[in-house]
């Protein structure tokens, strides 16, 4: 892999580089990342100088297609040469298939119910339709430490249990969330809530928990059921930075890398440091699989926050411009603030006044935003590629390399 020094930003595309730069430096600045081993410091973010020159073209690529759906303009254009890395890399989903196979089967056998009623709330979003990201990348994980343990790829079935609690947990999360925000629709169907009512969706969500941590219980090993829980905390514990912001634009970024890793971040980084744990005896490689998912975690839910501002809702399947409408201020408004102050009242009263809304979502569109959360996205990428490349070389440890761009380029 060709490695070069400096930022791992080498996009040059539309002329914002050097905006987008300054932008995530300033915001970014003194944001530190302690060790992997959960709780609150777990949660705290380093930015430093990171060295990767691979997700150049895709990154590039993603940022045309973005600007193409932002700024509805047809000239935008690359100066990019053409990757190799897809000759280089194996598709994850290929390399992960036959470990995911009757993944959803094996979670409903976890959900033993008798109540109809509360069998199809349960059962309702393991119907296939979700990309299953999670468990993919806890199976490839489990094999690239397996092999860089002892060189044997084959999985262990407890390794493999981990895949479907972390989807089992996920889920459950999603429940829990559409309740809370009032959602009427995710993945392109009515949600739990809205077929169901607020009150019984609570319970399925919690029925799902619950089944999680039976499934979690079985496995047999203290230090795992540690970790795992640790990811119960942290959900309930990012709810509620959701609910609260900070005056200062600094702190305010904090809060939200913050945020955003224990709600989505910690599930995969935790998921991944699990199975590690379960093949490999050494600290050094426990370590290794939670910043990988850690990095990988938040640059996916950076994405995400992109897509709320690029993707219309049939992509989606979901409404665009969500989060503003739900008074949160993601990566794109906290970066066009730097360019429109006006924002900053805004976020304090989350979007409340008539009106806010719109003027948020045009501020967004006139500034760098998009852009600059691009670039963050993919310097946590960076990072997560710096980690895994400490394993020993194997299909699956390329594979995961290979997700970052997955995770940089997705539209959905």
């Amino acid at each position: 892999m060709s490695m070069v020094w400096g930022w791992g930003w080498r996009l040059r595309c539309c002329g914002h580089h050097s905006a987008a730069l300054a932008g995530v430096r300033s915001l970014t600045n003194g944001v530190l990342r302690e060790g992997g081993g959960g709780g609150a410091a777990a949660g705290k973010i380093r930015i430093s100088p990171i060295r990767s020159g691979l997700l150049t073209h895709s990154m590039s690529a993603f940022w045309c297609r973005s600007q193409s759906r932002f700024l509805h303009s047809s000239q935008v254009t690359c100066c990019c040469s053409k990757t190799n890395s897809e000759a280089k890399y194996k598709d994850p989903f290929k390399l992960g298939s036959s470990d995911l196979k009757n993944l959803y089967e094996d979670i409903k056998k976890e959900l033993i119910i008798t109540t109809q009623e509360l069998k199809d709330m349960c059962e309702y979003y393991f119907d296939g339709k979700g990309k299953a990201l999670r468990p993919m990348l806890v199976v490839l994980m489990a094999r690239a430490c397996n092999a860089h343990h002892n060189n044997c790829r084959e999985m262990h079935p407890a390794q493999r249990s981990i895949a479907v609690i972390a989807e089992m947990i996920h889920t459950a999360s999603l429940v829990h969330d559409d309740v809370i925000d009032g959602s009427n629709s995710r993945r392109g169907k009515k949600t739990v809530n809205q077929i169901w009512g607020e009150r019984k969706a609570v319970l399925a969500g919690d029925y799902i928990l619950s089944a999680a941590s039976v499934a979690l219980a079985k496995i047999g090993n203290a230090t795992v059921i540690s970790v795992l829980s640790q990811v119960i905390e942290d959900l309930v514990r990012g709810e509620f930075l959701q609910l609260g912001s900070k005056e200062n634009e600094n702190e305010r970024f904090a809060h939200y890398l913050e945020k955003t890793f224990k709600k989505t971040a910690s599930l995969i980084a935790n998921s991944c440091k699990a199975v590690s744990i379960l093949g490999c005896p050494d600290p050094k490689v426990h370590e290794i699989a939670f910043q990988y998912g850690r990095n990988i975690g938040i640059a996916f839910q950076l994405i995400d926050d992109i897509l709320d501002f690029t993707s219309c809702a049939s992509q989606l399947g979901k409404p665009t411009a969500a989060d503003l409408k739900l008074g949160l201020a993601t990566g794109p408004v906290l970066f066009a603030c730097q360019q429109f102050p006006e924002l900053n009242a805004m976020i304090m009263r989350r979007f409340s006044l008539p009106g806010d809304v719109e003027r948020a979502w045009q501020y967004v569109r006139q500034s760098d935003g998009v852009h600059q959360t691009t670039y963050l996205a993919q310097r946590y990428c960076n990072e997560a590629i710096q980690e895994i490349s400490k394993l020993q070389p194997s299909p699956e440890r390329d594979a995961l390399i290979h997700l970052t761009e997955i995770v940089l380029t997705r539209d959905k």
